[in-house]
């Protein structure tokens, strides 16, 4: 209820029906029994087998998603993020003229990504903007991998982000001219085998839909999320038979990397084209196939020889994009690189770190929520809360811990942002080694270390502030003058206000304990 008593406008989503209870509330048969007569004597397993635990998780609302109080909506746009459309119209009507500021500093998102920003007047405390592909039946494997990306990319978004729940539209628009029934089945084999690999922290997933939309999804659903045995048995043969990988993923077999008997010589590369239609993304396949035999080649091999077999590639500019990357390494170590090109050879470097990042399922390092993004500062850059307690070192795998910080922060730090890490009860096992931290720091790109504005460390331990000291005076550069040590919530309130915050309950506890009681007149006077 709204403060007046009048019945708020939003639609809190725990009193909606999850997709299992709806069975009972149908009241009807389903239309698919007929069916289950045709495979009453079959034993073919269904791909996608009755489970409550996932249905439970599910729920189908006909209405506007705008108003679903979730953790995050999707909100489905074009390239400059500043589509006319039913759903972004209505995101932008309640959300306030606050979001479209934040989408020009987003500048733009491509075709399958996924971006957040806060829900500013929804109920939401998130929005997640993506970019549905245009279809057209000659490039269909390609707008099926895009819509792919788009809801896998929201959900990875949404776990990462340690969200309980996220609000899903239908992201293909009518002007993009996706088929309706196409994309819905996307849709729901890409949430399904998200939730059935990755789904341990979300709790709620809800397709919103539109009038026109919900009885095509109220038809398929079962297909994907049937709600008991029999209903997966009659379901079985509606099911497509191409299903995707075991992500949901589109497969295009000539798409994959092959290796030629011979791909050093370009005999070999011919055999790999042979009976296919060799398209751009083909040819890069084909470089890519000559460049790993080439990394097993013998070490004795000469350079010569390494040069005129390059030749027989042909000159086409792929194969003039990319130097000799040894070479580089070998003069970056001698001090015979311009710094150009230094930074050149960083980035590179930093991009594979990043795409093996979107590509390594971290849910395991995301349950800990030892990273997570709040609010904002009193000067209106974005919040990271890194808690130490939560980290247990010795127990996790340290390299994925480096790839969940890559992944988490790349899209927050291309504009100023600042963190708060709590150092609150932390114990030996929490405690990062210093080297760890100087390969992060050697790693990641520079808009990292350019747009982090401000540290904030909370509740230093003496020995804590002499590690930090020794670690931003000898292995990094940049850093010391960034680090503020805060000894109470107090103080760090005066620059990030507490609404703007979330703090975890046991650091309030202690604070309260040892500081005393918060008191916002105090904090308003500093």
């Amino acid at each position: 209820m709204d403060p007046l008593g009048a019945r708020s406008q939003f639609v809190d989503i725990q009193n909606l029906p999850t997709w299992q209870q709806q069975l009972d509330e149908d009241g009807e048969e389903t239309p698919l029994e007929q069916s289950d007569s045709l495979l009453s004597q079959e034993a073919f397993p269904s791909p996608f087998p009755f489970r409550p635990d996932i249905n439970r998780k599910i729920i189908l609302f006909c209405g506007d998603i705008a108003l679903l109080n979730c953790t995050a909506i999707l909100n489905t746009s074009n390239e400059s993020l500043n589509d006319k459309n039913p759903v972004s119209d209505s995101v932008h009507q309640l959300a306030g003229p606050e979001l479209r500021d934040e989408l020009l500093k987003l500048k733009g998102c491509r075709t399958g990504e996924a971006k957040l920003t806060k829900g500013f007047n929804l109920a939401a405390r998130f929005i997640v903007h993506t970019v549905g592909p245009k279809y057209k039946a000659k490039y269909r494997t390609a707008a099926e991998s895009s819509l792919y990306s788009c809801y896998r990319n929201t959900l990875q978004l949404a776990v990462e982000q340690s969200m309980a729940s996220v609000g899903l539209c239908v992201v293909n628009t009518a002007k993009r001219g996706y088929p309706l029934e196409d994309a819905t089945h996307m849709a729901f084999r890409t949430v399904r085998r998200f939730l059935e690999n990755h789904g341990n922290i979300l709790e709620t997933v809800v397709f919103a839909v539109s009038d026109t939309e919900e009885r095509l999804y109220r038809k398929l659903l079962p297909l994907y999320f049937p709600r008991s045995e029999q209903e997966e048995r009659a379901c079985l043969p509606l099911i497509p038979a191409d299903i995707g990988n075991s992500e949901g993923e589109p497969v295009v077999p000539e798409r994959q990397i092959r290796i030629a008997e011979k791909p050093g010589t370009l005999e070999g590369l011919q055999r790999c084209v042979c009976g296919y239609c060799v398209e751009p993304v083909d040819f890069i396949d084909l470089q890519l196939e000559y460049l790993l035999a080439w990394r097993f080649k013998s070490d004795d091999s000469e350079e010569e020889s390494l040069e005129s077999d390059l030749g027989q590639v042909g000159n086409h500019a792929f194969a003039r994009m990319e130097g000799d990357v040894d070479k580089q390494r070998k003069q970056i170590l001698q001090g015979q690189m311009s710094e150009a090109a230094i930074h050149k050879q960083h980035q590179r470097n930093y991009n594979r770190w990043l795409c093996r990042a979107r590509a390594e399922d971290l849910s395991d390092i995301a349950a800990l929520k030892a990273l997570y993004q709040t609010g904002v500062d009193m000067c209106g850059r974005t919040v990271m809360i890194l808690v130490g307690r939560n980290i247990p070192v010795t127990l996790i795998d340290i390299e994925k811990a480096l790839l969940y910080f890559i992944h988490v922060m790349d899209h927050i730090t291309v504009k100023e942002y600042v963190m708060v890490y709590f150092h609150t009860l932390t114990g030996e096992h929490n405690h990062l080694d210093s080297n760890f931290l100087k390969n992060l720091y050697d790693i990641v790109d520079t808009k990292f270390k350019n747009n982090l504005k401000a540290f904030y460390f909370v509740h230093p331990t003496f020995r804590s502030k002499v590690s930090t000291w020794f670690f931003t005076t000898f292995s990094v550069s940049g850093m010391k003058d960034k680090v503020r040590y805060l000894d109470n919530l107090q103080q760090l309130f005066t620059c990030i206000k507490p609404e703007q915050i979330d703090i975890p309950p046991f650091v309030l506890e202690y604070d309260a304990r040892v500081n005393g009681p918060y008191h916002p007149s105090q904090s308003s006077s500093l």
